[in-house]
């Protein structure tokens, strides 16, 4: 059994406990009354006994008594229920208390995202938080990874506006903590780790396309690569990874089902067990849900009265991409891929692959695919290209690809998209002006590339219309 001291009462306790005062003056003053009262009523007993107006002094006697005592009720009930008097304070105790009770300016605040390294002994996170207390800076969230010889503790910070970086890391340094990382923070990262890591896996079990832009928000700023497990003409790429996956350090390889390998890099900080763990188990899900494409889809008319669906395409539309490239001419082949024509069916496979991007199909009221819009990652990079067959150019359905395309790019928070073609195709040059962004334009050898900064944009250009200045759009890959 274990017990526990009480301890003593600090001095400001025990000043403040009420003491019972003897008044001495109090009782003075009421037996200095008590002899006067005894004088005067002998001096009017004499009076009664000898005087000849007895009687009247003696009823005079009476109501002097009966207004004493109303007097001294009053008295006794009105100091009786005072409060008590307050206890003496220091004047600049007091003056401080009148100050605290203005109402202060909202301090200007940031959010940031800290990640170190501390020892694994008692202590250390106490000592840590003491450092952040001491700044002024509120700990909003915090995870802890464990380590063979530490712990990495990742915080979520508010900190005052005036603290600076280099002051944060020179003082969570010198108690000991090491490979310490700091970067700007926003409202969503607000979302505590668990709701995330919940949000992440339905994203990726209702869209396999997902997949990417799920572990690069479970990881935080990292590139990640697709690597097929062959090349476009048959061989082995040797790029498979085990099942179980390969943590080194900066670099995380996992397995893929469909063969390959996915790659996460990270150089400026090395991936812990626990963050392995939960990117393994992201693709694991991924694995077993299998192949998955959404099935929504807009039904369109164009300028001259036909209808035309747009929709998501996935593997299963390959037969159909297939006869689309049949009916296409080698000009429209030519400027939507490199190399020669009769490659360009070799690229649908990977094209129409969830796990390199986004598609988007655009069929007929009969059902026949006439167009095919592309929406790739590129590690840290999105590329778009697009293929309209030769008989459905110069309608709008190439720039109603485009805008659809940038829309899912700004959704998943990519901050570009680039697009490479010729340097003589001004409807791809025109196209990407209809977007209404910021443009970079780079030539070299005859090659276009022209890079879109969406910058926080949501839908680009207006969804479910169709443009009458549509142009053959058909930009060429580097995919290879």
């Amino acid at each position: 059994m274990t017990h526990t001291n009480r301890p003593a009462a600090a001095p400001s306790q025990q000043a403040s406990k009420p003491r019972h005062r003897h008044h001495w003056r109090r009782d003075l003053v009421e037996l200095a009354a008590l002899f006067t009262a005894v004088a005067v009523a002998d001096s009017i007993a004499n009076m009664i006994v000898h005087g000849p107006d007895g009687p009247v002094l003696l009823i005079a006697s009476a109501v002097a008594l009966a207004a004493t005592a109303g007097f001294h009720t009053w008295w006794a009930r009105k100091h009786g229920h005072a409060p008590p008097p307050a206890p003496p304070t220091d004047p600049g105790t007091a003056v401080e208390a009148a100050e605290s009770e203005e109402p202060a300016e909202p301090r200007e605040t940031a959010l940031w995202r800290m990640r170190t390294t501390v020892k694994d002994e008692p202590g250390s996170l106490a000592a840590l938080c003491t450092v952040l207390a001491r700044l002024e800076v509120d700990i909003l969230t915090l995870q802890t990874h464990p380590l063979g010889d530490g712990t990495v503790d990742e915080f979520l910070l508010r900190a005052p506006a005036e603290v600076q970086i280099r002051d944060l890391s020179r003082e969570v340094a010198a108690i000991g903590a090491k490979d310490t990382w700091l970067e700007r923070a926003d409202t969503h990262d607000l979302v505590d780790a668990p709701t995330r890591v919940l949000g992440l896996a339905t994203r990726t079990a209702l869209d396999a396309a997902e997949l990417p832009l799920a572990l690069r928000q479970l990881l935080g700023r990292c590139t990640i690569h697709s690597l097929p497990a062959t090349t476009l003409t048959g061989r082995p790429s040797g790029h498979a990874a085990p099942v179980e996956g390969v943590l080194e350090g900066t670099v995380m390889r996992l397995g893929h089902p469909s063969g390959g390998a996915i790659t996460v890099e990270r150089p400026y900080l090395p991936f812990t067990p626990t963050e392995f763990a939960r990117a393994r188990a992201l693709v694991e899900l991924d694995a077993r849900l299998g192949p998955r494409v959404p099935r929504s889809q807009d039904v369109l008319t164009l300028p001259e009265g036909n209808a035309i669906t747009v929709r998501r395409a996935g593997p299963d539309d390959l037969e159909a991409a297939l006869a689309m490239h049949e009916r296409c001419s080698e000009r429209t082949l030519g400027l939507r891929y490199h190399g020669p024509v009769a490659d360009a069916d070799r690229y649908l496979t990977h094209l129409l692959s969830p796990r390199y991007g986004r598609t988007l199909a655009v069929q007929t009221a009969s059902g026949r695919l006439v167009a095919l819009g592309h929406l790739l990652w590129d590690g840290d990079e999105t590329e778009v290209a697009l293929i309209v067959e030769d008989a459905w150019q110069r309608r709008g359905i190439g720039s109603e690809l485009l805008s659809r395309l940038v829309g899912l790019a700004a959704e998943a928070d990519c901050e570009s998209v680039y697009a490479v073609t010729q340097a003589s195709n001004t409807g791809m040059v025109a196209a990407m002006r209809g977007l209404e962004l910021p443009l970079d334009y780079q030539i070299e050898e005859g090659t276009l590339v022209v890079t879109a900064r969406l910058g926080g944009v949501t839908t680009p250009v207006r969804p479910g219309s169709v443009q009458q200045e549509g142009l053959p759009y058909v930009p060429r890959s580097d995919r290879s």
